[in-house]
């Protein structure tokens, strides 16, 4: 009943960061031990995780999705650091698992999951930090979820900040796959129906596939890949936003924005395109605007370091 979603993706966007075609798989990042701790939210328990322990505004990490955690966030090239612990030495880090994801509590049967809800929890993740401002960043559908955030709650944003952000209206995403692979689209098609019926090894088959879409290196990409196993997917959690979004447009919001704001992209990101960034940038008066030149959909990952610093610099220092 169910196509692949790679082959609706100018209907149903889902800006996971890694599985965009199929709403039943299953996959996860191998990560490091967490260290964090859950927390009773007004709607729902809460996994929160920190890096860092110095004062002053905390840098509040929003994961893409929906339907997934944070811990793919987590994931480095070997030998190198993560651009997170480099920040993490002059300023609290924040990482939080979204309602019904990873190690916040599922959901419940009946449990709202919304826009709003998903507002809101984070509001109550900067209640907990005991911050009155924060340095906000979301990434992909995260990205969706900042400006949101930043819209109905502009006096405790310090910095905001979106990597390879969903457009602010669903409808204006701008997605390259079938232009960039076309024979790669066509085998995920090709692999639509078995994956609906709940065929494993067909939706493995399409997991690998769309895993080339995402990296501008092909050594980067297959680091990235061999840290991936199965786990299943949120698929309540991820329908259930990807339902209620249609119905905004942030954009009439972006032109209200009064803080510093970056907009960041990968060169080569075909699962959000560029010119989505830019046009951002564009809509949000004295907003700054970084292209990765050798990166696809997670520069933070591609290119750590220069990642870091672009960072550190639009940041200054903890206040």
């Amino acid at each position: 009943m169910m196509r692949s979603l790679l082959s609706r993706i100018p209907i149903v966007v889902l800006f996971v960061l890694f599985v965009l075609f199929v709403a039943s798989s299953a996959i996860a990042i191998a990560a490091p031990p967490e260290k964090g701790q859950t927390f009773q939210a007004p709607g729902a328990t809460l996994y929160v995780e920190i890096l860092g322990s110095a004062a002053g505004a905390p840098l509040v990490v929003v994961n893409g999705g929906p339907g997934f955690d944070h811990t793919y966030e987590h994931v480095v090239l070997p030998g190198t650091t993560s651009p997170w612990e480099t920040l993490a030495r002059t300023r609290r880090v924040v990482f939080y698992d979204q309602r019904g994801n990873g190690r916040s509590g599922a959901l419940k049967p009946g449990q709202s999951c919304t826009l709003a809800d998903q507002i809101d929890d984070l509001e109550a993740v900067r209640a907990r930090l005991g911050a009155d401002k924060i340095d906000l960043l979301g990434h992909s559908w995260g990205g969706y979820l900042v400006m949101a955030y930043a819209a109905r709650h502009p006096e405790h944003i310090r910095h905001l900040i979106m990597v390879d952000s969903a457009a602010p209206k669903w409808s204006d995403n701008v997605f390259l796959f079938k232009d960039i692979f076309p024979e790669g689209q066509e085998r995920s098609n090709q692999l639509a129906f078995a994956d609906a019926m709940g065929d494993a090894a067909a939706s493995a088959a399409g997991i690998r596939e769309y895993f080339h879409w995402l990296f501008y290196a092909p050594e980067k990409r297959d680091a990235f890949v061999s840290q991936v196993d199965p786990r299943v997917f949120n698929k309540p959690v991820n329908e259930s936003i990807v339902h209620d979004l249609p119905r905004f447009d942030l954009w009439p919001e972006l032109a209200k924005f009064k803080f510093p704001a970056l907009v960041i992209t990968g060169r080569y990101d075909i699962n959000v395109a560029p010119s989505v960034a830019y046009r951002m940038h564009k809509a949000i008066a004295g907003s700054q605007f970084v292209v990765f030149e050798r990166s696809g959909h997670l520069p933070f990952f591609e290119e750590a370091e220069p990642f870091a610093r672009a960072l550190e610099s639009f940041l200054g220092g903890a206040r």
